[in-house]
């Protein structure tokens, strides 16, 4: 059996191979030449070559389900044609145990997509998303027109909003305006800044401008006397050094689409929002779907599987395996489409996650061994239904 295994899995990734090569390079090129109009200033042909091959680990991990699936039944249809299939299930291999095969074949896939997932793709994103904020000016989404705006509390149980208006590589942002609160919620000063960098936990503005409002300005104004200080102090300085919870890191996972960011930075950036009392169902979600994205893999190979026990000679080879890419398409459409469906309906993440590849995984097998054991259903539905035989 591992000369079989050895077999199957030769075939399947070469198959596979060809068809990831086919689709990364197809994406690739409608990439580049919708990216073509804004070629201009810093944003050289150079720089877009740059930022398409830093974004080829994410193409990469987005399109593995569906090349493994498509090379599989592909690689599966030709051994059916060629009746090495037959051999094999002559020798004794039943249906399960070609499953339990192919399984152990995903295996390297498998531990290639968790690499992939945890150390290239993220890597890979954050340069990314560094050439696209020196280049572009812009890293991906999650900004308003107001810029990115972040909160977090300080040492005297105050709190401080943040609003940046452009961010910039190596954690340098520009346009920074910044609102630091007492306990209960007043406005005690309003600071504004050209440009800053975050380094080491600290934020370092320069050329500040701080707005503080006197403790009694609220009291001065409710009793319509003058205040024996000024309510407003306009102080300008150099420089000024914040302490803060914002790292370069935390700054992209801002824009950054969970999905792309490893699960340590990803637990990081769901605790600061836990803590900053912020909404993190989203990335909660992308928690359990980077878990189940190696199960994913398998639940594509289980699709593929039924292709084994195609019958060639009957002819329409080019129809099922046609209906079997379909089908997988479909789930991998569905699957992407429960991350939204269960974000509007408050679905439990687990359940957002776990639902499609569970339901998917069920049918397959169904299929499965329906199509094994098929002679022995049909007969069974002939002894039971006397009306479906013909008559003497």
């Amino acid at each position: 059996m591992r000369t079989a295994r050895r077999y199957l899995a030769r075939e399947i990734y070469r198959s596979c191979t060809v068809v990831l090569l086919a689709l990364i390079g197809l994406f690739t090129f409608f990439a580049l030449v919708d990216d073509l109009d804004n070629l201009g200033g810093k944003f050289t042909i150079w720089a877009l070559f740059y930022i398409q091959a830093l974004a080829l680990p994410t193409r990469l991990y987005d399109l593995l389900p569906i090349g493994l699936l498509i090379g599989a039944i592909l690689a599966l249809a030709g051994l059916a044609q060629r009746n090495e299939l037959v051999i094999l299930r002559v020798s004794g291999v039943s249906g399960m145990r070609l499953l339990g095969m192919l399984w152990i074949v995903t295996i390297p896939a498998v531990i290639g997509a968790t690499m992939l997932s945890e150390w290239v793709t993220p890597a890979a994103e954050i340069k990314g998303g560094e050439a696209n904020l020196t280049y572009r000016g812009k890293a991906g989404n999650g900004r308003l027109e107001s810029g990115y705006w972040f909160k977090e509390p300080t040492k005297d149980g105050g709190s401080r909003t943040i609003n940046i208006l452009t961010l910039g590589g190596s954690g340098a942002v520009g346009g920074i305006t910044l609102y630091e609160f007492r306990k209960d919620q007043e406005l005690i000063a309003l600071s504004k800044a050209d440009r800053g960098v975050f380094s080491h936990g600290d934020l370092v503005m320069e050329n500040v401008v701080e707005n503080r409002i006197a403790p009694d300005a609220v009291d001065a104004l409710d009793k319509a006397e003058p205040p024996k200080d000024a309510i407003l102090q306009v102080i300008k300085m150099p420089r000024r050094v914040l302490d803060t919870t914002l790292t370069p890191e935390r700054l992209l996972a801002r824009v950054l689409t969970p999905e792309r960011m490893s699960v340590v930075t990803l637990l990081d950036y769901i605790d600061y929002l836990r803590h900053n009392n912020l909404q993190y169902d989203r990335q909660v979600v992308a928690l359990w779907r980077k878990a189940v994205y190696p199960f994913t893999l398998l639940v594509m190979m289980t699709i593929a599987a039924p292709v084994a026990f195609m019958q060639t000679r009957r002819g329409g080879v080019g129809a099922k395996v046609f209906i079997g890419i379909l089908v997988g398409v479909a789930f991998f459409m569905c699957n992407q489409l429960a991350l939204n469906v269960g974000m509007l309906s408050h679905w439990p993440p687990w359940l957002t996650a776990l639902g499609p590849n569970a339901i998917a995984l069920l049918l397959a097998f169904g299929a499965l061994t329906m199509m094994e054991y098929r002679h022995a259903i049909s007969r069974n539905f002939a002894q039971r239904a006397p009306w479906s035989k013909s008559p003497v």
